[in-house]
């Protein structure tokens, strides 16, 4: 498979701040890319590089086979932006403002009324299509910012924190409508500050910091890459926990951590085959679980691993 975004060697200075330090992408075409960092951490710096919206002084990046710098025209063409803040005008309806694009992108009068009717309706906005945008939700919002970075019908489309603010309902509402967006092929690359956002919707993820990229895979080898799984255990009986524990820590070697709210204790081993081990010894000492699982290490977990600090999310948090 093709790559729709390359960039190789990024580099981005204001002044004595390095925001980008030799950053490498590559997003194929029709997935998504989540590329995942702390503020600061050079993500926007990135998009509006290979938006064609900002320099950079070294490297190269191209978008659908075009040179961002060289051939910014036509890598236009082929892009829509949605960036962390809703960039349609307040003072017009959602009607007007889809209807506005269509007009500067070149649409007739008809086409560009017959394109906005058809993105209102795929992001259920028909209803308050007439509406001054001042009384609209930040949900509400969001979606129409992101219908109109869709009038073009771009192939590869750029999702700077597309959800910051939002709240849940709303941030699922668009993460429906990302997965709608691949099934028609496009390509997206979203940056995020939300781990649970990169898991949700990426095929692949890179993680930046400080500038530079710390890391770059799937979700799942990502997650490996932090170390072994997690056993989970949860006693039916909180009366049970310190003789769960003591089995846990002659098992594998380690004592358990105990979340004191929930009960659940959890402990890294690194051979799955302990499962089973644990089962039997759990059923010789008569205790029942409510819960027994392995996991992977959650993003939050790698995130953490990866830089040495908490993400943003979590610190939000």
């Amino acid at each position: 498979m093709t790559d729709a975004i390359r960039a190789e060697g990024l580099v981005k200075r204001f002044g004595p701040t390095t925001a980008l330090a030799g950053v490498d992408l590559a997003v194929e075409q029709g997935t998504v890319l989540g590329v995942l960092g702390p503020n600061g951490a050079g993500k926007t710096t990135a998009v509006r590089i290979l938006a064609t919206l900002l320099r950079a002084d070294e490297g190269h990046a191209e978008v659908g086979g075009y040179d961002v710098h060289r051939e910014a025209a036509a890598v236009r063409r082929l892009i829509g932006v949605t960036g962390q803040y809703a960039s349609v005008d307040e003072d017009l309806s959602a009607n007007e403002n889809l209807m506005m694009i269509g007009r500067l992108l070149g649409f007739s009068r008809r086409a560009a009324r017959a394109r906005g009717a058809e993105l209102l309706e795929r992001f259920e906005l028909t209803e308050a299509a007439n509406r001054a945008l001042k009384g609209y939700s930040g949900g509400m919002r969001r979606r129409l910012d992101l219908a109109a970075s869709l009038v073009g019908r771009p192939a590869v489309l750029f999702l700077d924190e597309p959800t910051t603010g939002l709240d849940p309902h709303s941030r699922n509402q668009v993460w429906a409508m990302v997965r709608d967006l691949l099934a028609d092929g496009v390509t997206v690359l979203l940056t995020t500050q939300y781990l649970e956002e990169a898991d949700q919707l990426a095929d692949r993820i890179t993680v930046i910091d400080k500038g530079r990229v710390a890391a770059d895979g799937r979700p799942d080898e990502l997650k490996r890459q932090t170390g072994g799984q997690t056993l989970q255990l949860l006693p039916h009986d909180p009366r049970d926990a310190e003789k769960a524990a003591r089995i846990l820590a002659d098992l594998t070697g380690s004592a358990p951590g105990r979340n004191t709210d929930t009960g659940l204790l959890t402990v890294p081993v690194e051979d799955p085959v302990v499962l089973s081990a644990v089962v039997r010894r759990l059923d010789d000492a008569g205790i029942l679980a409510d819960e027994l699982a392995l996991r992977l290490p959650s993003l939050d977990e790698v995130f953490l691993a990866l830089t040495g600090h908490a993400s943003e999310s979590e610190v939000a948090a």
